[in-house]
């Protein structure tokens, strides 16, 4: 055990003064594969940690199991491998796959549906706006935000919502 860690010892003395080139190539040596960072600093790390999990053992079976259990819930790849990645990129034409669809609905709940006229009586006058499936329609405009039509309508800044009496249906309840 001490001459294991006389050996690391002197290990990560040299791999200190290794550049981050050197790094990745001992961590293709440690690992098998090579490294998509070039951050020496978390290069140096994941070298050290595997030469001390080769020189004293690894992880308890039980923690192995629990963490087993945990990458099980987790998608840890953001990214395909690079040759995966290739093999999709030149994939024939011809191919077909299923096309998945979703019905993305308004984020914000005080929304209408689309289609829906709002009406607002402001200083005498009645205003009417068309609820569109992104923006709003008022006065043969198209406008990005209902803010942007109250403003239109009042010439001064205005939280839409509250100008329309659009307020949110949480909020009444409580």
């Amino acid at each position: 055990m001490i001459k294991a860690r006389l050996d690391i010892t002197k290990e990560l003395a040299a791999m200190e003064k290794m550049t981050a080139t050197q790094l990745r190539a001992r961590h293709a040596e440690l690992f098998g594969e090579e490294s998509r960072s070039g951050n020496r600093q978390w290069l140096f790390r994941r070298c050290a940690w595997r030469l001390q999990a080769l020189a004293e053992g690894d992880l308890c079976e039980r923690a192995m199991q629990r963490a087993k259990e945990l990458a099980r819930d987790v998608d840890v790849r953001l990214r395909p491998p690079s040759e995966l990645d290739a093999a999709l990129q030149t994939r024939p034409a011809d191919v077909t796959r299923p096309v998945q669809a979703c019905l993305v609905l308004n984020s914000d709940t005080r929304l209408p549906m689309p289609g829906t006229r709002l009406t607002r009586r402001y200083k005498g006058h009645e205003y009417m706006l068309e609820v569109l499936d992104s923006g709003f329609a008022y006065d043969g405009e198209v406008y990005r935000s209902l803010s942007a039509i109250a403003h239109a309508i009042t010439g001064s800044h205005w939280n839409g919502y509250l100008f329309f009496n659009l307020t949110d249906p949480r909020k009444e309840s409580e």
